[in-house]
């Protein structure tokens, strides 16, 4: 039987400590801050983090890691495993999945990437579950033939507290950031496989909170429910540098609506919080995928 380690990267939210406890392995992403390269959880905190973009004149850049990087890792693994499934973020939203895809050619169907279009704590779930499968002995190529497969069976609704991020990005307008600070207006923006798309615009946070859920019902009702009475589904929220009594009241939030469910939670990772910045608030579901 092959011995079969599960890696990802850090877009997942997966720190470096909570991967020791599941036991995977996690490439910390890079951004540039003032064109000065961090590595996320490795050379800057959440909290420094955020008080260095919330400054007006920082500019901030994502950045996929390099081949050296990517392959250095898996050679890593590769001296006390037979096999790795790498897990990257979705390939719709970065081109690291087809990088990583090109390199582990050289590798002779030792490393298998999975195409997996999630990010955040729908990617964390698919290496969990990657995880239980490696350890029941499923093999790397069918561990990532399983998530393939049902790589779609999972959604993401995000509300944005502050359009300024956005514009910086280039996502949208001075104009519309301005507008939409001044009219509290929080946009809700969904994540169904690879592509960020808009959902809707409400006024203030409590509405955005609100069409969230509702979002979430329509999808457990509809496009999920076989999966849903199946109990097969797993329900996520996620968060960007907000107080505990923040994340508590969203969580509650989340339980009122939907009781019969055991929530999981994750901060967004620094490379997400570079586009959307601080005070964000997220719920997700997937699929729960088994061998």
């Amino acid at each position: 039987m092959s011995k079969t380690a599960i890696a990802t990267d850090s877009n997942s939210g997966i720190t470096q400590s909570r991967a020791k406890k599941l036991g995977v392995y996690v490439l910390p992403m890079s951004f540039y801050i003032n064109d000065k390269q961090y590595r996320e959880e490795i050379d800057i905190s959440q909290k420094d983090f955020y008080k260095l973009i919330s400054e007006s004149k920082t500019t901030v850049a994502t950045s996929q890691p390099s081949p050296d990087e990517l392959t250095s890792f898996w050679l890593k693994l590769l001296r006390e495993y037979d096999e790795v499934v790498y897990i990257p973020m979705s390939s719709g939203l970065s081109s690291s999945c087809m990088t990583a895809t090109m390199l582990a050619k050289d590798f002779g169907g030792r490393v298998h990437v999975v195409n997996n279009q999630r990010i955040s704590v729908t990617q964390y779930q698919s290496v969990a579950d990657a995880a239980a499968m490696a350890r029941n002995g499923v093999s790397g190529g069918k561990i990532k033939k399983k998530l393939e497969e049902e790589k779609l069976i999972s959604s993401i609704y995000i509300t944005v507290n502050n359009l300024s991020f956005l514009k910086r990005g280039g996502r949208v307008t001075a104009a519309g950031a301005l507008i939409a600070n001044v009219m509290n207006l929080k946009p809700v923006l969904q994540i169904q496989g690879d592509k960020l798309d808009a959902y809707a615009k409400c006024r203030g946070m409590k509405s955005a909170k609100q069409k969230m859920l509702e979002a979430m019902h329509d999808d457990f009702e509809g496009r999920f429910k076989e999966y849903v009475d199946k109990g097969e589904m797993a329900l996520l929220y996620s968060y960007s540098d907000m107080s505990d009594d923040e994340v508590n009241s969203w969580r509650k939030d989340i339980e009122a609506s939907f009781p019969k469910f055991k929530l999981r939670a994750e901060p967004l990772s620094l490379s997400i919080g570079c586009h959307i910045g601080p005070g964000s608030l997220a719920i997700a579901c997937a699929k729960i995928t088994k061998s």
